[in-house]
């Protein structure tokens, strides 16, 4: 299927955000530990959430997440601790060939049984539940921050709790702290003991009646598109002033682009009122990787050469992001280069514009990203739109609503 977008002149409205599935599926794993029933309110509907819950409500033998890889990684350290249970846990094509070792060397050094069903280093995994040791652990800073939370939430109900150290560089540290603080809501007694050291305690984690905040990702988006419009008020209920969520930095990449962010009882107000004049945008993303397709997209149709580091971990998400970025700017006529590992780079080069669609890689950032360049360039096509349905299932939906004409050819 591939969708044909079209952008209206100008918009202003209010819009639907979903519920942030970072935190949801977080709390879906604490909820279970803690054997708690109560209903998580505003749960997230995407599909990696939806196949946690089926995993939960329904506890097959054989837990097939898909695409999810935050519930390959939190099911992973989940179900290692849950005695008396078998299980094999397994994915996509991609799911099953995207690393895991790391994850499953710690838990291993803890107690944990568990057994590669294919190919050593990654999914499909025989887990078996069995009782497990607390200890310390020592861990990579760099390492994706799905690893270092899965092992948090699961620690403090090892009996000695978890020493957790991680050397070098510690990348997506926001994540790693709104996991920290999701745990400390909930009763985990978890905390920094210095930079780069991390300690949880043994207790049992007190759930009660809690609301996931609207995702600060998803609103990423919207600001790229009132980026390139002429002029736009959008109001973007259900955000937080203090928001766990580390992809709350949009608001201030977006400030260097004209883009301003007003607080209200409900959530934010964004506007874009002027034009801006910049000769070049440099921003570091390693704290907030999953915002990087939105300002590289968003940078380049706004004629703004950029360089963007702190990219590493792109090359092992849902697909490779940065050679996708590469290949994909070029169809609507940008060169965009990888001069060093971990870092894009447009110096104003331009290609002719081949007009075709735009794959997504079965990647859902890559379909939403690109998008919103309707507003500059007339019309796009995207390929399988409908992998949005991963974080944002009612994003086509939602562009519908604010006047996006939306056709399937």
């Amino acid at each position: 299927m591939i969708y044909e977008i079209k952008a209206p002149c100008s918009f202003n409205g209010s819009v639907v955000l979903p519920a942030s599935k970072s935190i949801s599926n977080r709390l879906l794993i604490i909820q279970a530990l803690a054997k708690n029933e109560e209903a998580i309110n505003n749960l997230s509907d995407c599909d990696d959430t939806n196949v946690m819950h089926d995993a939960f409500s329904n506890n097959p033998y054989l837990i097939d997440i898909k695409a999810a890889g935050t519930a390959m990684r939190f099911l992973t350290a989940y179900l290692s601790l849950s005695e008396g249970e078998t299980h094999v846990i397994t994915g996509t094509e991609r799911m099953r060939n995207r690393p895991i070792s790391i994850l499953v060397n710690a838990l291993r050094a803890l107690g944990a049984d568990i057994t590669y069903q294919e190919k050593d280093g990654y999914p499909p995994l025989l887990i078996k539940g069995c009782k497990m040791n607390g200890g310390k652990l020592e861990l990579p800073g760099n390492v994706s921050s799905q690893y270092i939370s899965a092992l948090l939430m699961i620690a403090p109900y090892l009996p000695g709790g978890l020493l957790l150290e991680l050397t070098g560089t510690i990348v997506s540290r926001p994540y790693i702290n709104l996991t920290i603080n999701l745990m400390k809501d909930c009763g985990a007694d978890v905390q920094w003991i210095d930079d780069h050291t991390l300690k949880v305690n043994k207790c049992h984690y007190n759930t009660q009646s809690i609301t996931v905040e609207n995702d600060w990702s998803a609103s990423s988006y919207w600001y790229e598109m009132a980026a390139l419009s002429n002029k736009a008020r959008i109001e973007l209920p259900g955000l937080l002033a203090n928001s766990y969520q580390g992809d709350s930095a949009i608001k201030d990449f977006f400030t260097q682009l004209g883009v301003t962010t007003k607080y209200t009882p409900s959530g934010i107000l964004i506007e874009k009122e002027k034009a801006i004049d910049m000769n070049e945008l440099h921003l570091d993303f390693v704290n907030q990787p999953d915002l990087a397709q939105t300002l590289v997209v968003t940078t380049a149709l706004m004629n703004i050469p950029f360089h963007f580091t702190g990219l590493q971990s792109l090359k092992i998400k849902e697909t490779d992001r940065i050679a996708a970025l590469i290949n994909e700017m070029r169809k609507i006529g940008y060169v965009i280069k990888e001069k060093e590992e971990g870092s894009l780079c447009w110096e104003n080069e331009r290609c002719e514009p081949t007009n075709e669609a735009i794959l997504t890689y079965q990647d859902h950032r890559m379909a939403m990203a690109f998008a919103p360049a309707s507003l500059k360039i007339g019309s796009i096509r995207i390929d399988s739109p409908m992998v949005v349905s991963k974080s944002y299932p009612h994003y086509w939906e939602e562009l519908k609503r604010q006047n996006f004409i939306i056709g399937e050819i």
